[in-house]
């Protein structure tokens, strides 16, 4: 019998604030500088410790300096690099610890999250199929779950619907109806809807609407959330990812500043 998922049950119970480990160029990478994977490790141990620090329930680690992404599985010597950055940030206090292997690596991102203990992984497209800067990615739920269960049965899967930086493929799409799809028939523990790029806001309408919808599964706001906007997010959606506003001056390629996160808290759990 499987235990309960740390961030299934975290997600029921308060409003969940995870923030964003956006990891450096690793080797082999188009941007890769040379930089040793000890410093690259340093780097997202201190990103990560400022999430804890600000107050945020956790964090999500993404290999998000590769670009340009492989559409599917990235190379092996990528997994590596990643459980090892995986297993060495914090997670004391019962932080909530996930990873995401861009662009939609989801048996990659099993088989960190099994090797360093983690508590959910990301899956940006789980289900259908999306015209992406990588061509067509097609949702794989049927391999990603039966993965799921014979090597990480107590890992939470979060799938994204219409995930951004891609339109669905096809002219017909109707956003409830692939939350639905997402949540019953891919079985993805929690959605996650997103603006149409990183950083940019979301439609509250839609979110409001996927909650609606789909009221048996945690929903989070995925992209754009700040103090400014973060009590609107979190009145329509069970928690929120956060990245690009934790960093320094807002810039994505910089590190988490640890004032802003505490800023983004602060709001978010004003009462």
């Amino acid at each position: 019998m499987m235990s309960p998922n740390p961030f299934i049950t975290a997600a029921q119970s308060r409003k969940v604030l995870i923030g964003v480990v956006h990891l450096k160029p690793l080797p082999g990478s188009p941007r890769y500088t040379g930089e040793s994977l000890e410093s690259i490790v340093a780097t997202a141990t201190a990103d990560a410790n400022a999430i804890l620090e600000a107050g945020l329930d956790g964090w999500i680690l993404e290999n998000f300096g590769d670009s340009p992404f492989f559409k599917g599985a990235v190379p092996s010597h990528v997994i590596a690099a990643m459980t090892r950055i995986a297993a060495a940030l914090p997670g004391e206090n019962n932080a909530l610890r996930g990873v995401n292997v861009l662009r939609n690596d989801a048996a990659g991102a099993l088989a960190v999250a099994a090797a360093a203990g983690l508590d959910f992984v990301r899956v940006n497209v789980h289900t259908g199929a999306r015209v992406t800067d990588q061509g067509i990615i097609e949702g794989d739920a049927a391999a990603t779950l039966r993965l799921r269960r014979n090597i990480a049965p107590d890992v939470a899967i979060l799938a994204d619907v219409d995930v951004k930086h891609s339109e669905p493929l096809g002219q017909s799409f109707d956003l409830i109806e692939s939350a639905r799809e997402t949540a019953h028939r891919g079985l993805a523990d929690a959605l996650i809807v997103t603006g149409r790029a990183t950083g940019s806001p979301i439609a509250f309408d839609q979110l409001k609407a996927v909650r609606g919808a789909v009221s048996d599964r945690s929903i989070l706001a995925g992209s754009g959330v700040t103090p400014h906007n973060v009590r609107d997010a979190l009145s329509a959606a069970d928690g929120a990812i956060v990245g690009t506003w934790l960093k320094r001056g807002g810039r994505i390629d910089d590190r988490v500043d640890l004032a802003r996160a505490r800023e983004l808290v602060t709001e978010a759990r004003r009462t």
